[in-house]
């Protein structure tokens, strides 16, 4: 029942083992990472194209990505808007000024049309000789493998992470309220309580939870997945400013895994300096925490 999970998760320990001293092979690894996702997400719309009546299944693909969404939005907001009130209120200070998130929402935009390619040419391509499912597999283990060595380089010392209890306190309360929307939207749609948990353990973390579930799931569901977790990216952008004055854990919980690099500009300009270390360290525990978390439900799905 394992033996999937083992294949998956070896490349990051590997990777996770390997230390990186030179700044310009960490640069090349984390251009190497943006370059794969790219890649598998390519793959991931070619496996859509071979879906037998596609057309059929694209209502399951956004109620699943919608049903999904709202509960776990609903679950992460309340039990974070929880987390502040026992915290008190922290007035953040202003930081520098960083890229617009007009400019961060279109990067979100090409990924999305990056399936929509891979969907086009998959339309000309015969599935009796293009392997794609192989392809995937194998482009998702050197992924797998560079984002362990990304994250054994990201700086991060065990006694920072231990030290910070206000970043460790926001990803336990994003992991447990997501797991409660998990299991809220299997019910509504009847699907097995581990779909639900695999679902919800994404943490944002788009592009790997939607390699993960769809090398699982199939690619219907992986495209849901990826849809719920790029939807939630996306309303963290939007909402961060709003929210970060009177409900910081709100803000930089929200975005799950990406409160420690893709949301971390808007974090910045939206609570200062401050609230850097916090984010870094919550958004590192749900990165080194999600693939495992999504293996471990798929793996009882396989069971």
């Amino acid at each position: 029942m394992y033996s999937g999970m083992l294949i998956v998760l070896l490349p990051l320990a590997l990777g996770y083992c390997i230390p990186c001293r030179s700044q310009s092979l960490v640069h090349f690894i984390n251009v190497a990472v943006a370059r794969m996702v790219y890649l598998i997400l390519f793959l991931m719309g070619i496996s859509l194209a071979f879906v037998d009546n596609l057309s059929t299944h694209l209502g399951t693909i956004f109620t699943l990505c919608g049903v999904f969404l709202a509960c776990i939005t609903v679950c992460n907001l309340a039990g974070l808007w929880l987390l502040d009130l026992r915290r008190g209120r922290t007035e953040g200070e202003r930081g520098a000024p960083v890229i617009s998130k007009w400019a961060l929402l279109l990067d979100s935009v090409k990924l999305c049309l990056v399936i929509l390619g891979g969907l086009a040419l998959g339309q000309f391509l015969d599935p009796e000789w293009f392997a794609v499912d192989t392809l995937s597999e194998w482009a998702l283990m050197l992924l797998l493998l560079l984002i362990g060595v990304q994250l054994r380089n990201s700086g991060m010392k065990l006694r920072q992470i231990l030290l910070n209890r206000w970043g460790l306190a926001i990803a336990l309360m994003v992991v447990v309220s997501s797991w409660l929307g998990g299991l809220m939207a299997a019910w509504l749609l009847s699907l097995p309580l581990s779909q639900g948990l695999a679902f919800a353990s994404g943490n944002g973390w788009y592009s790997l939870s939607g390699i993960l579930i769809g090398d699982a799931l199939g690619p219907v569901i992986g495209s849901a997945a990826f849809l719920n977790d790029l939807a939630r990216e996306l309303i963290a952008i939007l909402i961060i400013p709003a929210l970060m004055r009177r409900h910081p854990s709100c803000a930089i919980g929200y975005g799950g895994a990406t409160a420690m690099d893709f949301t971390l500009p808007v974090l910045q300009r939206s609570g200062g300096v401050a609230i850097v270390p916090v984010a870094i360290v919550s958004g590192f525990v749900l990165s080194l925490a999600g693939p495992v978390l999504i293996l471990s439900f798929l793996s009882f799905t396989a069971g």
